[in-house]
């Protein structure tokens, strides 16, 4: 079966460079842009912008620019009607070359704000109105992994990726009930041990996003579908470092029997990486980085019971949908 993003949830893997592609829905409060990449041996600078137009020569409404220059810094400019304005640095440099990085920026009311590996960064105040801003353009000496862009609005008649992710509980259109839904609002930046209570148990159909980021000295972790009540385990993904991503369930009071294949392992070391988890009527799906990893099928015939994710071990977090 083919990978299907959750509703507002808008996922683009590996993506060429330059990347200039329109945003889906247009800008909006509460909108987030997530974008993955490893910062090339001999960088000297990028850019991300913001802009007016897909034309290379249209306006920016923020345009953000690291450089490695002897000055290390970062310049935050906005380019209106062909010339840019005053420019704002920061001389610090939160990347590093050959380095895994993890850029978000937030669109907020009153400004951008960048954070960088689940650091607070920067805020470079609106000065285009955001509604304006139609396009992401990404470009300079990097590697892109990944680019997701998470909320804002809807565009008519356009597929379930444009459902909005803020749209409150149960939010769900019945006319696409066949596709993966979310019903609880997204948590940024959670920290570990993470534990999600699942409002309404785990229903067929319900996808779970886990965004993180692998320590560098990481031997493993943990992620558990759990029924709160008797303690079992309807799911125990666990990644080990150089051995491979054992998955089982404990029910009963026992373990069962370990799976272990798999295609590839996308948890390595100072690795992110971009976790969907579906549930189905008769297995579990599991998606990384947009592939498919593994599926589980249901050891407990009743997982509506499954009330609780848990998330332990060496990993740091950066967003969290359940």
């Amino acid at each position: 079966m083919a990978y299907v993003p959750a509703p507002g949830y808008q996922p683009t893997y590996n993506p060429s460079l330059p990347y200039n592609q329109p945003i889906p829905g247009g800008l909006s409060i509460g909108m987030s842009v997530y974008i993955q990449g490893v910062a090339k041996e001999h960088m000297k600078r990028f850019h991300v912008n913001f802009a007016v137009g897909q034309d290379e020569g249209a306006d920016v409404a923020f345009h953000f620019n690291p450089r490695f220059d002897g000055w290390d810094k970062v310049v935050f400019n906005t380019k209106q009607g062909g010339r840019w304005g005053d420019e704002e640095k920061k001389r610090s440099m939160p990347f590093k070359k050959g380095d895994h990085f993890e850029l978000v920026f937030l669109v907020m009311a009153e400004h951008y704000k960048v954070v960088v590996n689940g650091n607070p960064f920067y805020e470079f105040g609106h000065r285009l109105p955001l509604q304006m801003v139609t396009h992401l353009q990404v470009d300079g000496d990097l590697e892109l992994q990944s680019i997701n862009f998470l909320g804002g609005q809807p565009v008519p008649h356009q597929g379930p990726m444009t459902i909005p992710a803020y749209s409150g509980p149960g939010y769900y259109p019945p006319q696409m009930n066949s596709l993966p839904m979310m019903v609880g609002p997204p948590t940024f930046n959670p920290p570990v041990p993470y534990v999600g209570r699942l409002q309404g148990g785990l229903t067929a159909r319900r996808t779970i996003i886990i965004k993180g980021y692998v320590l560098p000295t990481a031997k493993s972790f943990v992620i558990n579908f759990k029924v709160e009540s008797s303690g079992e385990l309807a799911l125990h993904i666990n990644p080990r470092i150089g051995e491979g991503v054992v998955r089982n369930s404990f029910l009963n009071g026992s373990w069962g029997f370990e799976e272990r294949k798999i295609a590839y392992n996308p948890f390595g070391p100072g690795q992110f990486f971009d976790l969907s988890i579906r549930c189905g009527m008769d297995r579990f799906k599991v998606f990384a980085n947009g592939q498919h990893l593994f599926d589980y099928a249901h050891r407990l015939s009743a997982f509506q019971r499954v009330d609780m994710v848990e998330i332990q071990g060496d990993v740091t977090l950066s967003y969290v949908q359940i």
